[in-house]
């Protein structure tokens, strides 16, 4: 049982939009009461109690951890809750991935919201290691701690009311649900319909104009910040208008960066450029408790003891964290203890060759369709290249930044599919990883076929992780067997981990910010222009497979 205690803070009514001081009596979880004393201002000696932050919408296995390890990070950044789309393990595992995640978030003082995966397999354009159906998704709804229908990235089923999309919808409303989206440059009369189909959310605008669109439509807005897509700086000057229906999100957060802060770090930057603090807080504290009726206690009598302690509402300095009342944090260590995890996988590819992945010159002078890759963006672009040819193959051009790409099914024996992308940055070596959105099938980038086949290889041998392989043998893997997605291990270990596979791809010559996260998503085919899946190179535009060599 939680101990009895007061404490004396500057206490945030968020609801009052309010900064006063004041005694918090904590008692049996709970709050007891708030004693304030009226009409007196925030007392420069003490420091400032608030709700918890809230993540409004991350995949937990982006961060290489497991649920209970993702606590133990996030709560010394003040985060009290997230909203979790198990999209990622849905893929690999099914319905059984998602049970996994709900164990794994059990084992902590943490409250996770996990939501039923809309989209799995997300296209029929790639090899998935399971499906969710519509019944799947109504078997979940009867577990309470599944919160909502989890991003419908399938926006062209929403368009055209596609009867398996809308009967999906259509349960997430019978259970009282709400309805996550995904519609990157849905705009206009597009993002009416979308809307009006019984979407709430969406996180992927990378436009102010884009999200006024989905504003206007009655959309919730989350401004994403994750360790790939980045979009605060687009968005962040609509919060002052529009605060009462923004969120913020990290959507996808790697290990590294998540020790380094969560969304602390998005509260402490917006109030740098001026936003108002009691907007601010009310977008990163107060609107996802509300929009997915969280069990996330808010500073009221009779409330949850979910809250926290900062030093200042300026750098946002985390002093302690707790959750039912539980001390969980403090001055940026941990208070969760590890937990043991179990290991679960799906994973049967066999080893590969270097001459797997060769491509045959169609004739003198070919032509080769190019991804373009951004550093912070999902998004993609597409270029149409004279081939560098030798031997009769089409091969790299590592001085115009043209390497090979390939994703290799992981899920049966099968050939690779081979493209060619620009914005890695790679001056030698190869770098695989087995986390490729959405299917999670390896994923692999190179400036020979030799350094990938070895990278692929490090991938194939561990059942899963993030592999960079560089000159005169030097190598690093990072193990990934829960999944093929998260570590088994302490979540700081991991972390540390991560940073040395992140320094060697960036040693090789990339300039991403963060090679592997982007690397994640050269699969995604739900974003367009240009994507790779295990099936072949396909255009995210027209909605078709394309041939890499012409």
């Amino acid at each position: 049982m939680p101990a009895e205690f007061s404490l004396r803070a500057n206490v945030i009514n968020l609801f009052a939009n309010s900064i006063a001081p004041g005694t918090i009596h904590v008692r049996e979880g709970k709050i007891h009461a708030v004693e304030l004393t009226d009409s007196a201002p925030p007392d420069p000696t003490l420091p400032y109690a608030l709700p918890g932050f809230v993540d409004a919408h991350v995949h937990v296995e982006s961060s290489l951890l497991v649920p209970a390890e993702f606590a133990r990070l996030a709560v010394t950044h003040g985060t009290v809750a997230t909203v979790s789309d198990p999209h990622e393990i849905g893929n690999v595992l099914g319905v059984a991935g998602v049970e996994y995640m709900l164990e794994s978030g059990r084992s902590v003082p943490f409250k996770f919201c996990f939501g039923a995966p809309s989209c799995v397999p997300a296209t029929p354009f790639e090899t998935a290691g399971a499906t969710i159906t519509a019944s799947d998704i109504e078997q979940l709804f009867q577990n309470p701690a599944i919160g909502y229908l989890a991003e419908m990235m399938n926006w062209p089923g929403v368009l055209h009311r596609d009867a398996e999309v809308m009967e999906k919808i259509a349960l997430a409303q019978r259970y009282g649900r709400p309805v996550d989206g995904h519609a990157p440059g849905l705009r206009d009369e597009d993002a009416r319909r979308y809307a009006e189909a019984g979407i709430s959310t969406d996180h992927e605008c990378f436009t102010a104009e884009e999200a006024l669109d989905k504003l206007a439509v009655g959309m919730k807005i989350l401004i994403r910040e994750g360790s790939a897509a980045r979009n605060f700086d687009a968005l962040i000057d609509l919060l002052p208008e529009h605060f009462e229906n923004m969120m913020f999100c990290s959507d996808d957060k790697h290990p590294d960066t998540l020790v380094l802060g969560h969304i602390n770090q998005l509260v402490q930057r917006a109030v740098a450029r001026g936003q108002n603090v009691l907007k601010v807080l009310r977008v990163a504290c107060l609107n996802p408790v509300l929009h997915y009726t969280l069990p996330v206690g808010l500073l009221r009598e009779g409330d949850a003891a979910d809250f926290i302690v900062v030093d200042n509402l300026t750098d946002f300095l985390v002093r302690q964290t707790y959750l039912n009342g539980v001390l969980v944090a403090e001055n940026g260590e941990t208070r969760i203890p590890s937990v043991p995890c179990p290991v679960l996988n799906n994973f049967h590819a066999r080893p590969v060759q270097p001459q797997d992945f060769e491509l045959q010159a169609p004739n003198a002078a070919p032509t080769v369709r190019v991804i373009e890759c951004f550093d912070g963006q999902l998004i993609t672009a597409r270029h149409d290249l004279p081939a560098t040819v030798a031997n009769g193959l089409v091969v790299p051009n590592v001085d115009q930044d043209v390497l090979k790409l390939t994703v290799v099914n992981r899920y049966a024996p099968a050939a690779p599919a081979v493209a060619f992308i620009q914005g890695f940055g790679l001056k030698f070596g190869a770098l695989a990883s087995s986390v490729g959105h959405d299917s999670h099938n390896i994923t692999a980038v190179g400036c020979d076929d030799a350094s990938l086949a070895r990278a692929v290889n490090l991938v194939i041998e561990a059942q899963g992780g993030l592999a960079a392989v560089g000159l005169d043998g030097e190598e690093i893997l990072l193990p990934l067997p829960v999944a093929g997605l998260m570590s088994d291990q302490p979540g700081y270990r991991v972390a540390d981990a991560y940073a040395a596979v992140d320094a060697l791809a960036k040693r090789l010559g990339s300039p991403l910010g963060a090679p592997f996260m982007t690397l994640s998503f050269m699969a995604l085919l739900v974003i367009p222009s240009l994507k790779l899946s295990d099936k072949g190179l396909f255009d995210g535009e027209a909605f078709q497979f394309v041939d890499a060599v012409v």
